[in-house]
């Protein structure tokens, strides 16, 4: 039987994909309705599922909103949005199962893991996240290199530095930087690649064995 896997402020699946990949079975939350998203949901406050159900699952992955540490973000404006990682990791404590949080560079927490699309053969992403794990996982992986004009997916529109290309970047590049074929333009900009997951899920499997 595969282990269940909770997938809270979960988007339209990208993170999901990838743990299913990995060999879970994956129920998903988020606050937001995700008509898109491959697997079980339920809309509603991931918090609060987690308190109610999160002792049904073999383990749980959290995404929490990223805007509050990120970049993208103009300084002024990061304290309009919240700051969620100290409730949503004593949540996943409480709850005494093997945990995974995602969130941007810089956010605060502990990056067990730094990912990024050049370290899964998507040479034309550039898209660095973190992660945390309740096992305070560690692996060695070589330095970001990306050679070739990126694609940085973030947001509503591509970041100034792409104007490189000297146009937009088409709702296909974008698709197929991260590995996604079935999200619009706005929630690949909120997305987690397949590929960063499945990579982070064989070694929960690993932690759900000790």
């Amino acid at each position: 039987m595969r282990p269940r896997l909770l997938d809270l402020f979960c988007g339209a699946g990208g993170a999901a994909i990838g743990y299913y990949r990995a060999g879970f079975d994956v129920v998903g939350v988020d606050i937001a309705p995700q008509p898109r998203y491959p697997f079980e949901f339920y809309q509603g406050d991931a918090l609060e599922y987690c308190a109610a159900h999160g002792q049904e699952f073999d383990a749980i992955h959290a995404s929490p909103p990223c805007q509050r540490y990120s970049v993208a973000v103009i300084g002024k404006y990061k304290a309009k949005h919240p700051d969620l990682l100290p409730a949503v990791r004593a949540a996943l404590e409480e709850t005494g199962k093997p945990w995974v949080i995602e969130n941007v560079p810089g956010a605060p927490m502990r990056p067990d893991f730094k990912l990024c699309g050049c370290m899964f053969g998507l040479r034309r992403l550039k898209r660095e996240r973190w992660f945390e794990t309740s096992w305070n996982g560690f692996d060695m992986r070589e330095p970001c290199y990306h050679p070739e004009p990126v694609i940085s997916v973030c947001g509503h529109d591509v970041m100034s530095h792409q104007r490189k290309f000297g146009r937009s970047v088409t709702l296909n590049e974008r698709r197929e930087a991260m590995g996604i074929d079935w999200m619009g333009r706005d929630e690949l900009g909120e997305a987690i690649p397949p590929a960063y997951t499945e990579y982070i899920g064989r070694y929960l499997l690993d932690a759900l064995e000790v």
